[in-house]
């Protein structure tokens, strides 16, 4: 009876001793701060960029945006929301904003559009394909504000390569002895920025594109056409749902820069006549000159539309996904 009491106990102690080495040992406070913050090291040099050139520039153009600095330059100290309301009082922001989104919209639509047609032919087979693609690359190669003196150039009333083609095509007229003035006038204006911005635009958002077309697999589409898939169905229910990702990137990005681009307009209207081609970061450059802080007023009010476009875009992709 003893030696089955003992037997007993015995098994229930290595029981327990087996429980005890199986049960994972919880790690102290201290073991856990040290486990959170051993990635920090790797991080630091990221971290300590974004907060050089993304946190701290924003926190100075808050700051900037609540001061009243005179023409010279001089800070004379707290102003306040005054900036901010003499902003919204401004007659011109309306249209300068609506002219904002107009720009934006147009430059992106077209350019997903025309990239999404090239990606299409660039990811089939055909002699020259690799040539043309290193071709594709020079308008994304060179520089912006190059680009935008060279069509200025073209564009040019008496000389410009384009108007004395038109000229010569008799689609254009003369009056008062000079071509036709394309940057003279806003709305013909503001038409070809979008063609110099959309130029511009494509090479990347083709690219971006074509590396989403290329990593769809081949035995997706050789499983379509098993199932009797035709080329529009197939295309609508594999290959844009995939190409989704990539898409999404590309439209942020460009979202992003167009937004926020200034050398096209600047160099080839100078957001002129009178501001009727200025977008808000055109506009902005140009408070400037006449009041430092209400220029930083308006650039924390772009920042926060750039912030509210992409959230929103972002949350209309992920419910897209989800339903999908």
């Amino acid at each position: 009876m003893q030696e089955t009491v003992d037997t007993e106990s015995g098994a229930q102690q290595v029981t327990a001793g087996r429980a005890a080495v199986r049960a994972p040992r919880r790690p102290g406070r201290a073991r856990r701060l040290t486990r959170a913050l051993a990635p920090l090291p790797w991080l630091a040099p990221a971290l300590a960029l974004i907060g050089f050139a993304v946190l701290w520039p924003v926190w100075e153009m808050f700051q900037t945006s609540r001061q009243h600095i005179n023409s010279f330059g001089f800070d004379l100290g707290d102003y306040g929301w005054k900036n901010f309301s003499a902003v919204f009082d401004d007659p011109n922001l309306a249209s300068v904003m609506a002219r904002t989104g107009v720009w934006v919209f147009a430059v992106v639509a077209l350019t997903v559009l025309i990239s999404l047609a090239f990606a299409q032919l660039f990811n089939q087979r055909f002699p020259g394909r690799k040539v043309v693609r290193w071709a594709l690359i020079a308008p994304w190669a060179a520089s912006v504000m190059m680009t935008s003196i060279v069509f200025r150039w073209m564009l040019d009333p008496n000389n410009g390569v384009i108007n004395v083609l038109l000229h010569q095509l008799g689609i254009v007229s003369q009056f008062n002895g000079t071509q036709a003035s394309w940057l003279g006038n806003p709305t013909h204006a503001m038409y070809w920025m979008i063609v110099v911005a959309v130029f511009v635009s494509v090479p990347f958002t083709t690219y971006a594109l074509l590396a989403g077309l290329s990593s769809i697999p081949a035995e997706v589409y050789e499983a379509a056409r098993v199932d009797g898939a035709g080329r529009l169905r197939t295309y609508w229910a594999i290959t844009f749902p995939l190409l989704r990702p990539a898409m999404t990137v590309a439209i942020l990005i460009n979202l992003m820069n167009v937004f926020n681009s200034f050398p096209i307009i600047y160099t080839m209207t100078g957001g002129g006549p009178d501001s009727q081609t200025s977008t808000s970061t055109v506009y902005m450059y140009t408070l400037k000159t006449l009041n430092i802080g209400q220029s930083g007023a308006l650039s924390v009010i772009n920042f926060g539309v750039v912030i509210v476009i992409v959230l929103i875009f972002l949350r209309a992709n992920k419910n897209s996904l989800k339903e999908s």
